[in-house]
């Protein structure tokens, strides 16, 4: 079925406009932060701070908090093996299952003012390798029933 879309004024900053609404009361949304609709699941990644209110559905979007520390069975917290500039990640100490009713999204890392992302699909292994140009990195990944997890490395 179509979904009906609304287009509501926004004023990020800089000027001009897009598919955002501005919203006063929260505070400004900030490049890398990710969004999540809370009726069709869709993620949305800010790359351009601006003072506006993400919504889809006709609500609000929900901004991600990761999550840190680990207290499911299913582990989800990224580990990190580095080796000079690559680094391995694994989704949890325990490889994250990879069912088609429960997967890794994605794995991203932040490097400074690099990302790279990588996509995953039920049935792939929860690992990605990367090449990165820091010492210090953070790591983020999304469970598709979890949600949003993170590591520093």
């Amino acid at each position: 079925p179509a979904r009906e879309e609304t287009v509501l004024p926004c004023r990020p900053v800089g000027g001009g406009s897009d598919n955002l609404s501005h919203g006063g009361e929260r505070e400004m949304a900030q490049r890398g932060e990710i969004y999540q609709c809370g009726k069709q699941g869709l993620l949305v990644e800010v790359l351009t701070p601006a003072d506006c209110t993400l919504q889809c559905c006709g609500e609000e979007m929900a901004a991600l908090t990761a999550n840190t520390q680990d207290a499911a069975v299913e582990k989800h917290v990224p580990a990190i093996e580095r080796n000079g500039s690559t680094i391995r990640v694994q989704v949890g100490s325990v490889a994250h299952p990879m069912d088609p009713d429960h997967w890794i999204e994605f794995i991203e890392v932040l490097d400074g003012d690099c990302l790279q992302r990588k996509y995953l699909h039920p049935g792939d292994a929860p690992v990605a390798e990367f090449t990165v140009c820091g010492s210090a990195v953070t790591v983020r990944e999304h469970c598709n029933k979890h949600g949003l997890w993170k590591a520093e490395g």
